[in-house]
């Protein structure tokens, strides 16, 4: 059975020592005390011991100071009224004027119905103090718990940088309560939890409270850190040298596709840290084959956008879904100014009925659209296959690094090879003349840094993802947003 807390419960259990400061003032009075609403009013504050449905303050998570707004359910389902309004906007802007995180951690049934409609815009109020907060470049995360419904899960609850959910919780937009009374049967079970929501792409991960604060920390880690203001040093002279690959493409094709080729995850795992993967788009989208994260490099973190090659040969190909992740990647990118650091590793998008249908090329290209405009500096690895119109969504960057037997292909040599030829049998014949190779890319300007093989990363798997990660933390430092996307693509006109 999952614990269930109340919002004193929690803080006492997430906060560092249990301890934290409350900004919280008396409400307004909204009612009559001798009226119906005025006796529910005073039942809720002897019943949960709290004088509204939040409590909102101040203390630290692991050392670092946040702010918080945290439901109280016993008080009314935890429903919005003006008084609880107006607590929520006034911690928001308050930390927002700090310059501190804020963690919300909802249980309610959404808009307190004893207030009517007045109650029901407030949420509208909430929204615009929450998104003030993040367009000032402040984390925000949520925390969803056991029961989120209605307004506040429409308003405050889905927007976070990173939301997490309490095991088992139910979470929906209308009350299973409600939908039972208009529609005279059930909702379906299995819908309106928090597991299935983290499988759609809804929520980040499922967190116990006792992990929340680790979890927590661990994606603040991430989300306030700063990019290494450093001018980047000399280059360490190589150790040991890594020339460009002059083998034939066939051979760095074949060995691209070895399944014992390390890809995004074992780089994540051997070469990073304070790694904290997210899931889907928060809109209801989700794909294995794309993998979104924060992470960090050495003292350099990042937003990293990475294509899973085994998983996409796994059965899950690259498709609009994917793409719609990839752009949440760079949207948090730019909102909280942070590197983005993407990952091309494809044999190729989605070919199908349904992602024809679902807008596979818009989605390509507005992932090249956001990408090539990004405000946030970027850094692509090329680590191995890079097929299509899937690794081009994910290309253009600030700086460039390519594995020794990574390439770059309109299309699988053997599709080409159809085009050209008619048949697939000469592929190698055409990735040949087509310049999809490691050194033929650095000679032309679409990549500015090789990354070894020695001779084959699925050889030594531990030493590449480290010397990988190793490249990306030195790009990154001191990486700076400019025209070197647009300029690098303009000089191959001439």
């Amino acid at each position: 059975m999952t614990d269930r807390v109340g919002a004193r419960g929690l803080l006492g259990r997430v906060l560092d020592g249990g301890d934290w400061t409350s900004w919280d003032t008396a409400p307004a009075a909204v009612a009559e005390p001798d009226s119906a609403y005025g006796r529910d009013l005073a039942a809720a504050r002897e019943t949960s011991g709290c004088d509204e449905a939040v409590l909102t303050g101040s203390g630290r998570l692991r050392g670092r100071r946040v702010a918080f707004v945290v439901s109280e359910f016993r008080f009314l389902a935890g429903s919005i009224g003006l008084a609880t309004a107006d607590r929520i906007v006034t911690a928001v802007e308050r930390a927002t004027a700090e310059g501190v995180p804020l963690l919300a951690a909802p249980a309610s049934g959404g808009t307190r119905m004893q207030e009517g409609t007045a109650a029901f815009v407030q949420m509208a109020r909430i929204t615009a103090a929450v998104m003030a907060h993040r367009a000032a470049g402040l984390p925000y995360l949520v925390y969803l718990r056991h029961p989120t419904t209605g307004g506040v899960f429409a308003s405050w609850g889905s927007l976070g940088h990173v939301t997490a959910a309490e095991p088992g919780a139910l979470i929906g937009f209308l009350g299973p309560r409600v939908y039972e009374g208009l529609r005279g049967e059930p909702f379906p079970e299995g819908v309106q939890v928090a597991e299935n929501l983290a499988a759609k792409g809804l929520v980040d991960a499922v967190v116990g409270l006792d992990d929340l604060a680790s979890v927590a920390s661990g994606v603040l880690d991430v989300l306030c850190a700063r990019p290494p203001g450093r001018p980047r040093p000399p280059p360490p002279p190589p150790h040991p040298p890594h020339p460009p690959c002059d083998d034939p493409a066939w051979d760095s094709i074949e060995r691209s596709r070895r399944p014992d080729r390390p890809g995004a995850r074992d780089l994540l795992r051997q070469g990073a840290t304070h790694v904290t993967p997210l899931s889907g788009t928060g809109q209801g989208e989700a794909e294995r084959g794309l993998l979104l994260a924060l992470a960090r490099f050495g003292d350099a973190p990042c937003v990293v956008v990475a294509q899973d090659r085994l998983s996409q040969r796994g059965g899950h190909p690259l498709g609009p879904a994917g793409l719609q992740v990839a752009r949440r990647g760079m949207r948090l990118a730019a909102e909280l100014g942070l590197p983005l650091v993407t990952v091309v590793d494809t044999p190729g998008a989605n070919l199908s009925v349904e992602a024809e249908e679902g807008g596979l090329a818009g989605e390509i290209a507005r992932c090249l659209a956001d990408l090539i405009t990004l405000p946030a500096p970027t850094l692509c690895l090329l680590l191995g296959e890079g097929t299509g119109g899937a690794a081009l969504a994910l290309l253009p960057a600030d700086r460039v690094l390519v594995a020794r037997h990574g390439w770059l292909s309109p299309l699988p040599p053997e599709g080409a090879s159809l085009i050209v030829h008619r048949t697939p049998d000469r592929a190698p014949e055409v990735a040949a003349v087509q310049g999809v190779r490691s050194a033929d890319l650095l000679r032309a300007g679409l990549a500015d840094v090789l990354v070894g093989e020695l001779p084959d990363a699925a050889d030594e798997p531990v030493a590449f993802c480290r010397r990988a990660a190793a490249a990306i933390e030195y790009e990154l430092s001191g990486l700076r947003p400019g025209g070197a996307r647009q300029d690098r693509y303009r000089a191959l006109s001439r």
